[in-house]
């Protein structure tokens, strides 16, 4: 289905793709609107296999993947500038993946809290004493709008992932020539 054009900068090492995507703080969920495609960053969590993130529970990705749920989560990370003597070969050094797939909520209160527990755990590791509870994450309400927050699943229908890696001599330092 997607190929990596390019294909010198395919990257096929299962191991460093599942290292980043849950190393990796942000992702770009892309969707398809009615006229416009619409993507927007998120936090999100790489877990059994599957990209989760959550959100407020309405607003307009919540209105978009109900209507049309298949989407392009993307990864990346630039590392730096890559120099070359010839300007117009100079190059970025980036690790990127894309995952394709449909984003399902998720409607399992045990699925969800877990979800959710495992954000906090990334994003704020040992900050909280004690876990979550489905209990607590049934009742939060979101103080935007009072309404209960969302959790979505996509799991792969494909992935794809490139790479330019390069050595750390010949990346770009402001004043070295």
């Amino acid at each position: 289905m997607n190929k990596v054009s390019y294909s010198q900068r395919e990257c096929v090492d299962t191991e460093k793709i599942e290292t980043f995507l849950l190393k990796s703080r942000t992702g770009i969920i892309g969707m398809v609107s009615d006229i416009f495609p619409y993507a927007v960053p998120v936090n999100y969590v790489w877990h059994n296999g599957s990209i989760y993130f959550h959100g407020m529970g309405s607003g307009k990705k919540e209105d978009i993947l109900s209507k049309s749920p298949m989407v392009c989560f993307t990864i990346y990370d630039e590392h730096g500038t890559v120099t070359d003597p010839v300007p117009c070969h100079a190059d970025t050094a980036y690790m990127s993946v894309m995952i394709f797939g449909k984003a399902e909520k998720v409607i399992d209160p045990q699925e969800a809290t877990l979800t959710l527990q495992k954000v906090i755990d990334k994003y704020m590791p040992k900050y909280y004493n004690q876990p979550l509870t489905s209990t607590l994450i049934e009742k939060y309400k979101s103080s935007m709008d009072g309404n209960a927050v969302s959790v979505y699943k996509v799991t792969p229908e494909e992935i794809t992932a490139k790479e330019n890696s390069v050595e750390l001599g010949k990346m770009f330092n402001m004043g070295k020539r």
